[in-house]
């Protein structure tokens, strides 16, 4: 192990592969969670058994051949909690990374090497999955911008699954110069936003007070604001569905694995425990309400509208939190990260804020296809906030108006 190859830094295999010296992308570093194939590699999933029954990939990924093509130079291969399946971005076998923003506290999401990674200034880009929030959530908890884009939109060809109608792959950066570098190299061209955008009053209701007071001057800023519920039937219920349709696929898709290779990691071990019930009529009847809301948030966003919510209920947990606290803690921020998960729209979370210290950030979501409009948006209200390494871009004419 190098110097570099450090499971605090969440980086399991240091790599030095070039890409289009010509491309939009050149000078980018870019790291890589360990789900996605690098030819010449084994990809471990986050999991010694999963690299054990796996040779070298043959191939790259798409998302990483796409990278290469445009310039980027891939550096690494980073730490993912086991088979993805966590929240809190613990990995027993790889270890969990150090969250550099807030260094007592959990890195969160699936994704914990590759935002570790960015945070900590030892790649430009970071790419990860999610399924149902390891982009937004640790973007969130490490002070970053991530991104999850529209279902399907950019292909998982070459990527480890866990709930293939839910998985996508996602990016972290520093600032929206990248995001939106990286957007327009994996990304089709969007109709821009009229900026019309619209609290979610759930998610807020669902969010610590401390957060939302944390968040307020970045509203503020947006100017006046709508408010909608767009779950009448409750984010508790809309929660259960999404668990009825993601717990099937999970075990269909790893069961077997699992079946041969129980975890040594109780906590992984315990949750496929709790999907292996799963049955084809609860989903069936997920899959009921799941049509039903993806129908209904397309018409709430199809005129342009963005919809505005904490992107995580609360900052980063300690790493010394016991396991019942982070069980409830998982629960809320999967009842927010739904929202647009259930319905496979893009979610964009911006760091805004800080809560005790800890980052907190603010998302975006919007109609299907709008990916690069959300990233079009981000960059306008950098430049228009003065935040950080202000994006470089002509300002929207909403964001010139209204803020």
């Amino acid at each position: 192990m190098s110097r570099a190859e450090h499971p605090d830094h969440g980086l399991i295999k240091s790599l030095d592969l070039a890409g289009n010296p010509s491309g939009p992308l050149a000078g980018l570093d870019v790291v890589v969670k360990d789900l996605f194939d690098i030819a010449g590699e084994v990809t471990t999933f986050g999991s010694p058994d999963w690299a054990a029954r796996t040779g070298p990939a043959l191939a790259h990924a798409w998302i990483v051949q796409r990278l290469l093509d445009a310039g980027a130079r891939i550096t690494g291969k980073t730490t993912t909690v086991e088979l993805a399946f966590g929240l809190e971005g613990r990995n027993l076998h790889y270890g969990t990374p150090i969250n550099p923003a807030a260094p007592d506290r959990l890195p969160g999401g699936s994704s914990s090497g590759s935002v570790a990674m960015v945070a900590g200034h030892r790649a430009d880009v970071g790419i990860g999955s999610d399924t149902g929030g390891s982009v937004r959530i640790p973007a969130s908890y490490c002070g970053l911008y991530g991104l999850r884009p529209t279902h399907g939109i950019i292909s998982l060809a070459g990527a480890a699954a866990l709930s293939p109608s839910f998985d996508v792959p996602g990016w972290f950066a520093r600032d929206a110069d990248t995001m939106r570098r990286v957007g327009a190299c994996l990304l089709p061209p969007a109709r821009s936003l009229p900026g019309i955008f619209l609290k979610v009053a759930p998610a807020f209701a669902n969010a610590d007070p401390a957060v939302i007071a944390a968040l307020q001057p970045a509203l503020d800023r947006l100017g006046p604001l709508g408010e909608i519920d767009p779950v009448p039937e409750g984010l508790d219920r809309l929660l259960a569905a999404q668990r009825a349709v993601r717990d099937r696929e999970t075990w269909t898709t790893l069961g077997g694995f699992i079946e041969l290779h129980p975890s040594r990691d109780p906590l992984i071990a315990a949750r496929f425990a709790g999907v292996k019930p799963a049955t084809a009529e609860a989903a069936e009847a997920g899959l009921i309400l799941r049509r039903a809301f993806t129908a209904r948030m397309h018409a709430v966003l199809g005129g342009g509208a963005i919809l505005v919510m904490p992107t995580s209920p609360c900052a980063a947990p300690l790493r010394t939190e016991d396991q019942p606290a982070l069980d409830t803690i998982r629960t809320r921020t999967l009842r927010a990260g739904i929202i647009s998960a259930f319905a496979g729209l893009p979610e964009l979370t911006i760091p805004v804020a800080k809560v005790d210290g800890a980052p907190v950030g603010l998302s975006l979501i919007a109609a299907p296809g709008s990916d690069l409009a959300l990233l079009d948006c981000a960059a306008a209200l950098n430049l228009a906030w003065q935040l950080p390494t202000p994006y470089q871009h002509e300002a929207c004419a909403w964001v010139s108006g209204r803020v």
